[in-house]
């Protein structure tokens, strides 16, 4: 098969959908077929080519809805031009499947969207958007969602849609199978005997960063290290300016108790050992669609603590491998966690070492089953085989 995979940025960038999108197209790629990503221009990107999938790329910035510049020209002339068997849109809201709404019709290939959540479905910029939405959907030939009682696969039952499949994220046994040789507490210079609580996400202000500290210094932990890796983590050092008695905390617990607070980021070998030498990952996000490091945790036998931001509820369910804190939710859907609660649970889960293991294992065997990124690859394949086969 020839296959299109179009994203709003591809590796070098890191991110949830860009790590979706290179484990698919890799995959596919050893699977014997044709895989082309069309993305943006990135300044550390010096290939056109990795691991067998042919990158295109486009200097677009923005959310462009409407071609207007001769690049958003170019990608569209792109899309209507290409020999695909299948063209798939990762991630509605961005300008890699805007651009294309206008002209789906036109375009020759099987269509296949993955929009990812709907992160503006109840906000009031997005609402001209989601009214053309209800059409536009119907313009694809099928609609793969991460979650079986979401905001997206709802607004699409609600609009009357059928093509619809359920595919979730995953994680990657070759990635988190093997024994990794990197000490992580010695590299930081973490005691062996801290309890170490991980948390994984770019600092971005939506991720639960603050809140994760909060429960980690509200919390009867005595010996312990909240190592958080990300990107952009200036972000997270502005957060002691403009939240002045976050800083303080830190600081007395810094100087005067056990607790540390590590953050940062490291490379990916880095970032798995992390997973598998941790005892907890903690994880208060404010708003996600699927999130694939709850399926690292699985794979890395890492129980987790969330909150119920998208569907980290159902992924719980899944595996048995995490707990879900109580929170509140705004207008918007965001997701906030309610602190005293969240530390009673954090608590017990550090005070209960037997129980955190069974949740680990159980998680582990099930992401073996059914959550590798072999098994979704292969799903993504049969699909796009069921397709190309009903012309």
């Amino acid at each position: 098969m020839k296959i299109v995979h179009c994203v709003e940025s591809y590796s070098p960038a890191v991110g949830g959908m860009q790590e979706v999108v290179k484990q698919l197209s890799e995959r596919l790629v050893r699977m014997g077929h044709e895989v082309t990503v069309l993305t943006r221009v990135h300044e550390d990107r010096t290939f056109e080519t990795l691991n067998g999938v042919v990158i295109k790329t486009f200097q677009i910035d923005g959310n462009p809805k409407v071609a207007v510049t001769d690049e958003e020209k170019r990608y569209v002339n792109t899309l209507l031009n290409l020999d695909a068997d299948v063209i798939t849109f990762f991630a509605a809201q961005q300008w890699a499947t805007d651009l294309a709404l206008p002209v789906l019709q036109q375009i020759k290939a099987k269509k296949v969207s993955v929009p990812t959540g709907y992160s503006g479905l109840y906000k009031e910029e997005f609402k001209v958007y989601f009214e053309d939405m209800r059409k536009w959907i119907h313009g694809y030939d099928m609609n793969v969602y991460l979650s079986n009682d979401y905001r997206d696969i709802n607004f699409a039952r609600d609009n009357g849609v059928k093509n619809i499949t359920l595919i979730p994220n995953g994680a990657a046994a070759d990635e988190f199978l093997p024994e990794s040789k990197l000490d992580v507490r010695k590299e930081l210079g973490i005691p062996k005997d801290d309890f170490l609580i991980l948390h994984v996400g770019s600092y971005t202000g939506d991720k639960g960063h603050r809140e994760a500290v909060d429960l980690f210094f509200k919390s009867r932990i005595k010996k312990g290290t909240l190592l958080m890796i990300g990107n952009k983590y200036g972000y997270f050092k502005r957060q002691y300016i403009k939240h002045p008695l976050l800083g303080l905390r830190f600081l007395y617990h810094y100087f005067f108790t056990r607790k540390r607070i590590i953050f940062g980021f490291y490379s990916r070998p880095f970032t798995v050992a992390a997973y598998k030498q941790a005892d907890l990952f903690l994880f208060p996000s404010n708003i996600e669609c699927s999130p694939i490091v709850l399926f690292e945790c699985a794979a890395a036998k890492l129980p987790f603590l969330s909150s119920d931001a998208g569907n980290s509820r159902e992924i719980s369910e899944w595996t048995g491998g995490g707990k879900i804190m109580p929170c509140t939710k705004n207008a918007s859907g965001y997701s906030y966690v309610k602190i005293k609660e969240g530390a009673r649970m954090l608590n017990e889960l550090f005070e209960d070492g037997a129980q955190r293991e069974q949740m680990s294992e159980r998680a582990f065997e099930t992401w073996k089953q059914k959550y590798s990124w072999e098994v979704i690859a292969s799903e993504y394949e049969k699909m796009y085989q069921q397709l190309i086969a009903s012309a």
